[in-house]
């Protein structure tokens, strides 16, 4: 055979070799990436319980692995790393307090880390609740830090930037959606800062002639007219007896305030001596309104404080229907609670 024929088979060996060592290269990639894949896309074993990773702002992507792995994921840390690196993600992942469900897969955790799709729990403060109320429901919330549980009323102001200010009637009823491990603290402020949006907006759409002189009027009104509602529609109405009292100087002899200032002591039995017992929030032995607000006052509230309905009415008695009975003179008013309330220990309101 020809030198050059000899050159040729030999460089076709060659050739050879190397296109199928490309070929198993080419396989040995394939099989990686569909390994890749698959490990992306498999659910990580978390022994079926649900694993808390906190992730602390400027946590690197490294540490945020380890701190997977920590929690209790059978996941290599390495790994989870490597592929946070390669999405191209890594930095936009979030701080925040995270549950990892059993079957979240490593592109499920990274889309949650990248989202910020915190585990969220949530605390209510109802309409009329007192402040004692609110403070007995964030201490039964499910996974809030009691920061304030230790500290007095005045102290927990001076915390939430009120120094010298009562916490009744600061804290806007609401649904409080919040992270697990999160400060009721960080909650309390939420609330404060919509309550005083909610009776600066009520302000600005009070009424020409209002009897209120400032938006603290506004609040402290809003939690009598919440009080002694019973019906919503009645709030108006209600305002509006409450608003003629002050603009003549009358007492408000409202009931709710009396039991507030009665706080614990009080047994659900409002008695005549409890109407003749002077406190700062006795409105039978005291002109004008009370010191503090005596609840936390919903929007409807807030609006009938500062939009009364226009009414002669100065009394008002329960009809034991959840709605009132009006009336412009005392004597109507009498005959009103003797219908509506024989045989019942009532008092004029």
């Amino acid at each position: 055979m020809p030198p050059r024929f000899r050159h040729l088979n030999k460089d076709m060996a060659v050739l050879k070799g190397l296109m199928k060592l490309l070929t198993s290269l080419s396989l040995l990639a394939l099989l990686l990436v569909a390994a890749a894949v698959w490990w992306i896309q498999h659910p990580m074993d978390t022994r079926q319980t649900t694993l808390d990773v906190s992730i602390e702002p400027g946590t690197s992507p490294k540490a945020i692995a380890q701190a997977v792995q920590d929690a209790g994921a059978d996941v290599s840390a390495s790994m989870l790393y490597i592929w946070f690196r390669l999405s191209g993600q890594s930095r936009q992942m979030r701080a925040g307090s995270y549950e990892i469900l059993p079957g979240t897969s490593p592109q499920r955790l990274l889309n949650m880390l990248v989202r910020g799709e915190e585990s969220l729990r949530t605390v209510t403060i109802v309409e009329g609740w007192n402040w004692r109320q609110v403070r007995q429901a964030l201490a039964k919330a499910e996974n809030l830090k009691p920061e304030s549980q230790t500290l007095t009323d005045e102290a927990l102001m001076a915390q939430l930037g009120r120094p010298g200010v009562a916490p009744e009637g600061r804290f806007y009823p609401d649904t409080y959606a919040y992270a697990k491990g999160a400060s009721d603290l960080a909650v309390l402020k939420r609330a404060m800062k919509s309550m005083d949006k909610h009776v600066q907006q009520a302000w600005q759409l009070r009424q020409p002639g209002l009897s209120l002189k400032s938006p603290e009027e506004v609040l402290v009104l809003a939690s009598i007219v919440e009080k002694e509602t019973g019906r919503g529609s009645d709030r108006p109405l209600i305002s509006g007896v409450f608003n003629n009292r002050l603009r003549i100087g009358m007492r408000l002899q409202t009931d709710p305030t009396v039991i507030y200032g009665l706080g614990p002591a009080f047994d659900g039995n409002l008695r005549r001596v409890h109407l003749q017992t002077d406190n700062p929030w006795n409105t039978y032995t005291r002109g004008g309104l009370p010191p503090t607000p005596i609840a936390m006052p919903g929007r409807e509230a807030l609006l009938a404080a500062v939009q009364p309905a226009q009414t002669q009415a100065l009394y008002f008695v329960a009809k034991g229907d959840g709605s009132s009975h009006f009336s412009a003179t005392l004597d109507e008013h009498n005959r009103a609670v003797n219908r509506y309330q024989r045989g019942m220990a009532a008092t004029p309101d």
